[in-house]
């Protein structure tokens, strides 16, 4: 990981994708928004609050290794949104 904001932008594009794949989603079968659609984005909305947090923490001893885990921890949460998404 380059830098702490190399990091915001990646969780901020990620889970960008993921919210506008779920609109996308919606206005391509119903129209209208369902309880499982809007779950997923509340979802996502969550996890880049927690993660954005987690960025700017400073209390942290070895900011590489903590930037690294958050950017795993990225790409897990993004791979289960995704496949939310696809089970819609």
């Amino acid at each position: 990981m380059a830098n702490k904001r190399d990091l915001k932008k990646d969780i901020n594009y990620v889970l960008g994708d993921i919210i506008e794949a779920v609109y996308v989603w919606e206005l391509a079968n119903t129209q209208k928004p369902t309880k499982e659609s809007e779950a997923i984005i509340d979802e996502a909305i969550a996890t880049f609050d927690d993660l954005i947090a987690k960025v700017n923490d400073r209390d942290v001893d070895n900011k590489k290794a903590h930037f690294k885990a958050i950017n795993e921890e990225l790409e897990t949460k993004a791979k289960g949104l995704v496949e939310k998404i696809n089970k819609l």
